[in-house]
């Protein structure tokens, strides 16, 4: 299983962080023990002052398949979930400073909190969905997916160009604007239009 994580696929996120807004679309990766399940707490790293949050839709890869067509990705998913980037801001920037890879500040342990994953045809078409974070009562990020720079299916047919996508692969697809701090003691809750899907603590 692979965790596929799409950069700067949010325009008005692209800029708050003073990066270009890509030509084509940025990827990196997770691994699977950066995966928290069932709304388990995230445990703050001690080799961070400056976590930051980034909630993001996950598409989950249903069967195999390589140099995908835009036109038929869509055949390669049909559930989706909201999970967390959660980002070692300070880490990442040095790395950048240093034209280092980023997998210190993204690839950490616990990195990656996700909800269950939910029928996508509950919601209608994936690029039309509401979401949102809210910490401790408060909305910080809000957005929807045809505000992607580069919508699901051609970030499924560009991946999977460099390689093979499996069934079971998770694919986070960008986070809008607002992105910030968290620190012990927060509590995260995760909505799809209006259906909770993650809340869980920071500890």
């Amino acid at each position: 299983m692979k965790i596929i994580c799409i950069g700067r696929n949010y325009i008005n996120h692209a800029r708050e962080l003073k990066n270009p807004v890509p030509e084509k679309p940025v990827f990196f990766m997770k691994p699977g023990s950066a995966l928290v399940i069932k709304n388990r707490p995230f445990y703050y790293p001690d080799f961070s002052n400056d976590v930051h949050h980034e909630i993001e839709i996950v598409v989950r890869i249903n069967k195999v398949g390589k140099a995908i067509d835009p036109e038929f990705a869509k055949r390669y998913y049909n559930e989706i979930a909201l999970g967390v980037d959660f980002t070692a801001r300070d880490l990442q920037a040095e790395c950048k400073k240093n034209g280092l890879p980023w997998e210190i500040a993204k690839g950490f342990d616990y990195s990656a909190p996700i909800s269950k994953f939910v029928p996508l045809n509950r919601y209608g078409y994936i690029d039309n969905i509401d979401f949102r974070l809210d910490i401790n009562g408060e909305n910080v990020q809000k957005g929807n997916s045809r505000d992607m720079i580069f919508h699901v299916n051609e970030l499924i047919a560009y991946v999977s160009r460099f390689m093979t996508l499996k069934t079971g692969d998770l694919m986070f697809t960008g986070t809008p604007a607002g992105v910030g701090p968290v620190k012990v003691g927060d509590r995260l809750e995760g909505y799809i239009g209006e259906d909770k899907l993650l809340d869980f603590e920071v500890k």
